[in-house]
């Protein structure tokens, strides 16, 4: 069996970057000192003029990348997660979401994944913050094709948005006709109407795992994969909701704030059912390798199967 292709989606935006510069000389990239790691160095090789190092000065990375924004220029902004949605929120909120500029946010380094770096830089709130932004769009990629052709989307649409990339490689599982849609989830796996799970980012291959797991027990999943949380795709939630009367939610994300609250919004108001969240228990996380720490977590495949069972 031939082994599945892993790439980590922060390389994904880098390369998605080269692809824009080459395109249009209205794309710039700014960074706050952590080129290597974002991988917007990329960019800076290739287009050394429209690359712009902040240094470590992530609100004044954010003022920046409005200023230009004013100029018919579009930035890309990135630093860590951590940083990007935290330390820069209030500029990310008055100088960017206020004026519904055109700066797109594009963070690495979120969720537990980060491993070694530790709880400080395990950035497992972004989605909560970002989606409380009035107009931002808030994005997160589950591998490298839909990570790409994301990049490319929130270039083409006119407003602030946040994407959220992450640190470790990740198994690619879109071909090249995959066709992303801002605001649109779709359907990975569909074995049947028994519960329907709901994930993003990184644990969506972890959750088609668990679809397979539940299969060979004679539970029957449909997994969904919602990588725009704001706006969410109302729609797919309510089909999946009246189809398989039960869901299960999983994320990379505390479980306050971020996808699986988004998902219970819809259903709270529109169409009830029963719900179970995946994600961090409203806890810090630790230092430690990355696929450790998401299996200590419960951000794994057996946690998904274990809590539709319950569902169930």
């Amino acid at each position: 069996m031939a082994e599945v292709k892993k790439i980590a989606t922060r390389d994904s935006y880098g390369n998605a970057l080269v692809e824009l510069g080459k395109k249009t000389d209205k794309v710039v990239v700014l960074d706050a000192d952590l080129a290597g790691a974002t991988k917007t160095g990329t960019f800076k090789k290739a287009f050394p003029d429209r690359f712009f190092d902040c240094g470590i000065a992530e609100c004044n990375l954010i003022g920046t990348a409005a200023g230009m924004s004013t100029m018919g220029l579009v930035p890309f902004a990135s630093t860590f997660a951590m940083f990007a949605a935290g330390r820069a929120f209030e500029q990310v909120r008055n100088t960017i979401g206020y004026p519904h500029l055109n700066v797109k946010v594009c963070a690495t380094h979120g969720g537990i994944s980060v491993g070694e770096d530790g709880a400080s830089h395990q950035c497992c709130e972004d989605f909560a913050l970002m989606r409380t932004i009035p107009g931002m769009t808030v994005m997160c990629p589950s591998d490298d094709v839909e990570a790409r052709k994301m990049v490319e989307a929130a270039y083409e649409m006119q407003g602030p948005v946040y994407i959220r990339f992450g640190r470790a490689a990740t198994p690619v599982y879109h071909d090249e006709n995959f066709k992303f849609e801002i605001g649109k989830g779709e359907v990975v796996k569909d074995y049947g109407t028994d519960v329907a799970i709901i994930a993003n980012g990184i644990l969506v291959p972890e959750a088609i795992q668990a679809a397979e797991d539940l299969k060979a027990e004679g539970i029957n999943a449909r997994v969904i994969n919602m990588a725009t949380i704001k706006p969410i795709d109302k729609d797919l939630v309510l089909k999946a909701a009246k189809d398989c009367g039960k869901i299960v939610t999983v994320e990379e994300h505390n479980i306050y704030g971020g996808l699986g609250e988004a998902v219970c919004g819809v259903l709270a108001e529109e169409f009830p059912v029963p719900v179970r969240r995946v994600g961090v228990k409203d806890e810090f996380g630790h230092s430690g390798p990355a696929a450790q720490l998401l299996k200590d977590m419960g951000l794994c495949a057996d946690t998904i199967v274990a809590k539709t069972k319950e569902l169930l």
